[in-house]
């Protein structure tokens, strides 16, 4: 039940759709939107008639019906000042009172920012003849199609009422769901004791409802009821019913735009109100996340009035009921979302579902991108370790534990490893590079020609290694790592397609691994050296070397 109010509006045309806010706006409320109005003024001259044989503009086409009671003894005629001064036969039983139905008429025009001269409206100058109590004044014939369901409306109407030192017409309207009667007041519309303006002595003013009705149905009817059951006084009129839609608008959002995979985001729901600012409770509708997007821990977080959210973490939906309080322009929920891979998550209107009482909203993105995770590449072509000698590493390049993309590289034309042999040209390269997706890669490369070790037990053209970390979009690292020969051999023999960490022993010599592999840093780096000796004299001897890891920033860049 709700009082009603009196405001200035300004008279619009018929409608029949539903009020759909423009969503991109949240917190800014939009204007009621009237899905029907009636002026009574469709094909009307000069030329009274009563409204049982009125129609409405198309494409509504409304008709309307009233009690006998209302449609006797000069009521329920649709009357102007452009009538005839004289009484025409429709305003005989008015007698004397023809003109005070005409300025009714005038003063509604004039209150509506209308000519008063050819405003027309529908008139009651009961002229003492009582009609009874809670009789029909005005009913629509047909509902009118409001465009949807489960809408918030309210209901408004210009009215005015002369004689108020008598008996005052109180006026109650009802919108009707089927057989379902459902009043828009508590207190009947009075112009007498609440009225906006009096002009020449006649009470008028606009009244709405303040309290909408969340209405069930799609299609409505209008009924108005006249309590006050004297033929003394209770004399008014009214003019331009509308229906309006209030129903709120639901916006989508996250915050932060961006994040990290792993991290969280909010996903904020904002129910905006319409300008009118009245209470509208018991709107509801469910959220079902994109694929890949998650309900995060932690509890959701509501302004709205009388809230029931249901979010469980894990989860792939988020439903909410609430309401918004008189006065409130909006509330929000905010829900914590996560999600364990890179990519761009959106929610649209075909996402929100089961919607009662609450406009779709437009689309939202939040974009889950990648951990930046740091860069640590190194090569170089050559390293001696011994009791009395220690040799490079020769031509070493490093790109060492920064999150900034880059690379180096080195080449050097041979380098003599003291007696133990001699290496050719050698170049290396250490690279960090994120790709289109921000998805990074840490590599190194080190390639040396023309070696002979250990007096020819060791010889190749070319030997090659190289080491590769890279992340997913779950931001997993994954590593790999290769070696390429070109004629390699060892003690005679010619190794063409070495398996992980083959070794090949030689008695009171060296022992040779080749296609060495070791990984380090949890699984987030890997070395590779394509030869690794180490002599019974305790030389350590490695040639090509490579290795490359990603880490978590603020952690240590490990070693192998």
């Amino acid at each position: 039940m709700a009082c009603l109010a009196v405001l200035a509006l300004v008279p619009a045309t018929v409608a029949a759709s539903p009020a759909i806010a423009d969503p991109g706006t949240p917190g800014i409320p939009a204007a009621p939107r009237i899905v029907f109005s009636e002026e009574f003024e469709n094909g009307q001259g000069a030329t009274p008639i009563l409204v049982t044989g009125y129609t409405g503009p198309a494409p509504v086409n409304a008709t309307y019906t009233a009690d006998p009671a209302w449609l006797t003894a000069c009521n329920g005629i649709i009357a102007s000042q452009s009538n005839p001064a004289a009484p025409p036969p429709i305003g005989v039983p008015c007698a004397g009172f023809w003109g005070s139905v005409r300025q009714l008429a005038g003063v509604l025009g004039q209150w509506a920012g209308n000519d008063p001269a050819t405003n027309h409206a529908v008139t009651a100058y009961t002229n003492g003849a009582s009609p009874g109590a809670n009789k029909v004044q005005l009913e629509t014939v047909n509902p009118i199609d409001i465009g949807a369901a489960s809408r918030f409306i309210t209901f408004s109407v210009d009215a005015a009422s002369v004689n108020c030192f008598t008996n005052h017409a109180k006026l109650g309207f009802y919108l009707l769901d089927g057989a379902t009667v459902i009043p828009t007041f508590s207190s009947p519309i009075d112009p007498c004791d609440n009225p906006g303006t009096v002009v020449s002595g006649i009470a008028v003013g606009t009244y709405t409802s303040d309290a909408p009705v969340l209405f069930n149905g799609s299609q409505v009817g209008i009924r108005l009821v006249n309590l006050q059951p004297s033929g003394i006084g209770n004399d008014a009129a009214f003019d331009n019913v509308r229906i309006l839609d209030v129903t709120p608008q639901l916006d989508v959002g996250y915050s932060p735009g961006s994040t990290e995979v792993g991290q969280s985001a909010k996903l904020i729901l904002t129910v905006t109100n319409t300008s009118d600012l009245r209470e509208k409770n018991g709107w509801s509708f469910k959220v079902a996340l994109p694929d890949g997007l998650k309900v995060a821990a932690g509890a959701p977080v509501t302004t709205c009035a009388a809230p029931a959210v249901t979010a469980p973490a894990g989860g792939g939906t988020v439903t909410v009921a609430g309401g918004l309080a008189a006065g409130a322009t909006s509330c929000t929920v905010e829900v914590k979302v996560t999600a364990s891979s890179a990519g761009e998550y959106t929610t649209c209107a075909q996402d929100v579902s089961q919607r009662v009482g609450i406009n779709a909203p437009g689309c939202a993105s939040v974009t889950f991108v990648p951990p930046i995770l740091s860069f640590d590449a190194h090569a170089h072509g050559g390293k001696v370790h011994a009791p009395l000698i220690n040799i490079g590493p020769l031509a070493p390049s490093d790109l060492s534990c920064t999150v900034t993309p880059g690379s180096d590289d080195a080449t050097i034309a041979g380098a003599t490893l003291s007696t133990l042999g001699s290496l050719g040209i050698i170049t290396t390269e250490a690279s960090g590079v994120t790709g289109p997706a921000g998805l990074r890669t840490a590599k190194a490369r080190a390639t040396t020609a023309d070696l002979s070790l250990l007096g020819g037990l060791v010889t190749a053209k070319e030997i090659k290694a190289e080491a590769a970390a890279t992340e997913d979009s779950t931001g997993a690292v994954t590593t790999t790592g290769s070696v390429h020969l070109t004629q390699l051999k060892v003690n005679g023999a010619t190794i063409t397609n070495p398996t992980v960490n083959q070794t090949i022993n030689i008695p009171l010599v060296a022992r040779i691994v080749i296609n060495e592999r070791t990984p380090y840093g949890a699984g987030k780096g890997i070395a590779v050296n394509a030869i690794h000796i180490t002599t019974v004299a305790g030389i350590d001897i490695i040639v090509s070397h490579a290795h490359a890891s990603l880490t978590t920033p603020g952690q240590p860049c490990p070693t192998p």
